[in-house]
């Protein structure tokens, strides 16, 4: 036996200090009520920002009712529609983790997750659109390319789970998320130096910088968060979504998507004007 700052090893690894120190851990893991409380308190703080977005969607078309679906208010839809969906799954989860089916039980896990990502490379998309024209540049491809990339990954899901290849799936969902953490990077980044060059007076241009600074630093950081995690789960075969791990599940969903999504609505929450040239760009 070896003690080494306070922990006491056994020839079985046993750390007896160390032991009470994480027992609470253990315990809220296998608790049923703590359970409960910590799928409730995540299904509750998902319908707390759908609705935010539900309602940022009617306050826009309210005040541009003449306009259709612009990209600002998709992505609000896409907001309310995937934060929702996210309420409904931690609300029953003991229905949706505990699903006989396998395939099905992947498709309600992963199908979120995989529509959080057009959510937010939408913004990408946008703002790619926004940086090719000032710079003159063709956009006639940015579109077809948001289309085809999105429906590839849908696609590989749907193959991944026929052929019950979750782990592969977990590799290609953290390569999925890095490139999204890229995306944000290029565009983000060539975006806000393009900002700063404008002159200090130009209208709107410290606002600009901060809407889309402080984005790009939300988003990078959680899609980053988000690949570094499905890459460990894919190299350890072990799942984040099960009964088990309640308070990973806190924490990962805590700080890849609640927070991430409350923080960029906040951020975007400033409604077009009332009266609008024919030159309105929506996300203002």
């Amino acid at each position: 036996m070896v003690r080494v700052k306070g922990f006491v090893l056994t020839d079985k690894l046993l750390f007896k200090d160390g032991r009470i120190m994480f027992d609470w851990w253990d315990e809220i893991d296998e608790s049923k009520e703590w359970q409960r409380f910590i799928f409730h308190l995540l299904s509750a703080s998902y319908a707390v920002v759908s609705i935010v977005a539900l309602v940022q969607l009617c306050r826009i078309q309210l005040r541009v009712p003449e306009y259709g679906w612009t990209t600002q208010k998709v992505f609000h839809l896409m907001n309310f529609i995937v934060n929702g969906l996210r309420a409904v799954l931690f609300g029953f989860y003991k229905s949706v983790f505990l699903v006989k089916s396998k395939a099905l039980e992947m498709v309600l896990l992963d199908l979120p997750g995989l529509l959080f990502f057009s959510t937010y490379t939408l913004l990408v998309l946008f703002w790619a659109e926004i940086y090719h024209q000032a710079r003159s540049l063709p956009i006639n491809k940015l579109r077809p390319a948001y289309y085809s990339i999105n429906g590839f990954i849908y696609f590989a899901q749907n193959r991944t789970e026929v052929m019950d290849m979750s782990g592969h799936f977990i590799f290609v969902f953290a390569v999925i998320s890095f490139c999204a953490a890229l995306g944000f990077m290029i565009y983000g980044g060539r975006l806000f130096f393009m900002l700063r060059r404008f002159p200090i007076e130009s209208r709107g241009r410290q606002r600009k910088l901060f809407e889309v600074g402080f984005v790009t630093g939300i988003c990078c950081t959680c899609f980053l968060i988000r690949c570094i995690v499905s890459t460990l789960s894919a190299d350890m075969n072990a799942g984040l979504d099960v009964l088990d791990h309640s308070i990973l599940n806190l924490i990962y969903y805590m700080f890849v998507e609640i927070l991430p999504s409350a923080l960029v609505l906040f951020i975007l929450r400033k409604l077009p004007p009332k009266r609008v040239s024919e030159q309105y760009h929506p996300i203002r």
